[in-house]
């Protein structure tokens, strides 16, 4: 059977665009190999009716929901590879099942890179956080941290002093310019550009940061800014053009420049990273790839 679509990731961006790409009774297979990039994280936030709810349950809910549409099929594995020829797409699983598919929707995120600071891992997603939009309320009032020695990480340290008057700013021994870090100190943040030896804290829940000169300054917990790069070079392979930050470029219809490939979600690497956000671009691409089929069947 030839696919109408294959979707290439089961985030939430993956998920909505199976779902209306089932309700538009399209031969759709989503690949899932769940592997999310917020596997750390325990409760996801910000999407109304699903505030709170743990990312493994929003899956589940959205399976669930997808199981009613016929034409919709979920394979909890990989793709490891894909190209065109002839007019369509051929997909190879990691378990060597093959596939064939009329249009490629490009959802399967990003993974991160975080900041090289001992025992980081140990708390990042429990005290620790990439989004304060997603994060800020649950550690509003707080003592507070911005761990980055990213150059656009001042942005980052003004939007989490909005749930916190007691914040400071570590940039692991970058030196910031003297008008950026009197700006900041001015506003009462604090900044230390020593290399930091280590975090301290147990069960995930941070509470001091040692710096290598021996000082130790207490954190209830905070932010960091990880590197983005896509979670598969299958963009890549395709031809796909990239941005500036490495992710897959689309216009505003989610078409990329590679005809009947398409990408919504956080592949693109710009942007807050929200749920409601992938899901939305999952739903815009879906009604995308429906309208470029329905011309073809009257053209």
């Amino acid at each position: 059977m030839i696919l109408d679509c294959a979707v290439i990731g089961g985030g939430p961006a993956g998920l909505n665009a199976s779902l209306v790409l089932g309700r538009s009774r399209r031969k759709t297979v989503l690949f899932d190999d769940n592997k999310p990039r917020n596997a750390v994280v325990s409760e996801s936030h910000g999407f109304i009716t699903r505030d709170g709810v743990d990312p493994q349950e929003f899956k589940r809910i959205g399976h669930e929901e997808l199981a009613k549409y016929p034409d919709v099929e979920i394979q909890k594995q990989r793709v490891v590879r894909v190209y065109k020829e002839d007019g369509l797409f051929h997909l190879e699983a990691e378990n060597g099942e093959r596939f064939e598919a009329k249009r490629i929707l490009l959802a399967m995120g990003f993974k991160e890179i975080l900041p090289d600071v001992k025992r980081v891992e140990e708390f990042y997603g429990k005290s620790l956080f990439s989004c304060p939009f997603c994060d800020g309320w649950e550690m509003r009032d707080k003592a507070l941290v911005v761990i980055s020695d990213n150059e656009a990480a001042s942005h980052m340290v003004k939007v989490a002093s909005n749930w916190t008057d007691d914040l400071i700013y570590c940039t692991n021994g970058r030196q910031l310019l003297s008008e950026e870090k009197s700006l900041l100190e001015s506003r009462g943040i604090q900044v230390y550009e020593e290399k930091i030896r280590a975090l301290n804290g147990d069960n995930g829940k941070l509470a001091e940061i040692l710096f290598e000169d021996g000082r130790a300054i207490s954190r209830e917990g905070g932010f960091i800014t990880p590197e983005w790069m896509l979670a598969s070079d299958i963009a890549a392979s395709l031809g796909c053009k990239l941005n500036d930050r490495g992710g897959v470029e689309s216009d505003a219809m989610k078409r990329t420049n590679i005809e009947g490939v398409y990408a919504c979600g956080d592949v693109s690497l710009a942007g807050a990273s929200q749920l409601i956000f992938a899901a939305a671009e999952g739903s815009m691409a879906a009604i995308s790839i429906n309208a470029a089929m329905i011309e073809e069947k009257f053209s």
